[in-house]
């Protein structure tokens, strides 16, 4: 039986924050807020709890996890960014926005995309998904709370429990956070190019 938070959307409690980020070092899986809808999370160096997620979702390999940041600086230790890049996800973060880059070294070769070697990454305009990053001190791996069959994430942190409970450890109520997704730009090429437009304005992008 999964433990349930609800920490406030603006004033994050510090010690329900440590808590969560216990769970999480400790190989935990949770649900947790995000400025578009909610997202599954995990360690970043945890095998096994990605497994977890990629059985929630029944998804194969291939797809594509996102690691969320708590700033740009962080950006730039796991994707190579040059100039261009570097300016356009500073004007645009935090926010709604996913960005594909080449990944470095720091990112473990299972979260990269097999073909291309990119991974996402993105800031989330959350102050409890902040709060969560702050205190962890590296990404969380992430992917949106779909489930199979669906269309649309789930938005409500007690359907969530109802209909999770059992497979996780932890989900975070912090309240209505929408259910649009991000906006993708593809940063590995010359020029940026939005692959799916979402919540984040395009305005300034390509």
């Amino acid at each position: 039986m999964s433990q349930f938070y609800q920490i406030h959307p603006d004033n994050p409690q510090q010690r329900y924050i440590d808590k969560a980020v216990d769970i999480i070092k400790r190989g935990g899986v949770i649900v947790y807020p995000t400025d578009s809808g909610y997202a599954l999370g995990c360690h970043i160096g945890d095998k096994a709890a990605m497994g977890r997620i990629r059985a929630i979702r029944q998804v194969d390999a291939r797809h594509n996890f996102t690691l969320v940041c708590r700033d740009l600086s962080e950006i730039a230790l796991y994707a190579k960014l040059d100039n261009t890049a570097y300016r356009l996800i500073k004007n645009h973060t935090p926010g709604a926005y996913t960005f594909i880059l080449k990944a470095t070294k720091e990112v473990p070769q299972r979260l990269r995309n097999p073909r291309r070697k990119t991974i996402g990454l993105r800031v989330p305009d959350n102050q409890i998904a902040m709060a969560l990053l702050g205190t962890l001190g590296e990404p969380l791996m992430s992917s949106t709370l779909i489930l199979p069959g669906e269309d649309m994430p789930l938005t409500d942190p007690y359907d969530i429990r109802d209909t999770l409970e059992d497979r996780l450890d932890l989900i975070i109520d912090g309240g209505y956070c929408g259910f649009e997704p991000t906006t993708v730009v593809d940063l590995t090429g010359d020029v940026a190019v939005v692959t799916r437009q979402g919540l984040g304005s395009s305005e300034g992008l390509e």
